[in-house]
Parts: structure tokens; C-alpha cells; sequence
């Protein structure tokens, strides 16, 4: 009776072809599936900053929408020119009062 010895060296050219495109193939699978995952995990950091990005233009577009309808108010327009710019009525005095100092 022949001794038959067990392992890589006694199987099938065929066989040995299979398992060699077999484990090139995993091998493959797994370098996509860590490429994807390195794909997603980029998306979903671009994603969270977009969101953020967005969340800051709807804060700056609410704030610009609430100032140009305080500009249609006349009132408020004469008001706000008067505290910034120093300007006045007709027969009206400004006096600049300098901001107390706390030491």
C-alpha cells in the first residue's frame, strides 16, 4: 500500500488552480469591501459637514430676512441711522456720552 501524504503538494494541478483563484478572489472581495468602507465612512463625514454648513446658512439667511423687514420700517430706518450715524432731525441736539469705564 502506497503511503499517501496529506497537504498542498499532492493535489490536482486543477485543484490547485481553483483554490489559488478562489483565495485571490477573497482576497479581492476583501480589498473592495475595505475600499467601500473607507468611501462611506468619508461620505458620511462630508455629509455631517454639509449638514452643519447648511444649518449655518438658514441661521445667517433667517437673520438677513429679519433685517431686511426691519429696513421697510421707516421708523426703524430714521432710528438705527440716528444711533450709528449720529444723525438728527431738523432743530435736534446729539450729545455723545462716553461709556462708563469699570476698574
Amino acid at each position: 500500500m502506497k503511503n499517501k501524504k496529506k497537504g498542498y503538494s499532492n493535489m490536482r494541478p486543477l485543484a490547485k488552480l481553483i483554490l489559488i483563484l478562489l483565495v485571490a478572489s477573497a482576497v479581492g472581495l476583501v480589498y473592495k469591501l475595505g475600499v467601500e468602507f473607507h468611501r462611506n465612512s468619508t461620505l458620511k463625514k462630508q455629509l455631517a459637514e454639509a449638514q452643519v454648513r447648511l444649518q449655518q446658512v438658514k441661521d445667517e439667511n433667517a437673520y438677513l430676512t429679519s433685517e431686511k423687514e426691519k429696513l421697510e420700517d421707516p421708523n426703524y430706518v430714521a432710528s438705527f441711522a440716528r444711533s450709528n450715524y449720529l444723525l438728527s432731525k431738523a432743530d435736534e441736539q446729539i450729545f455723545y456720552l462716553p461709556e462708563k469705564e469699570d476698574n
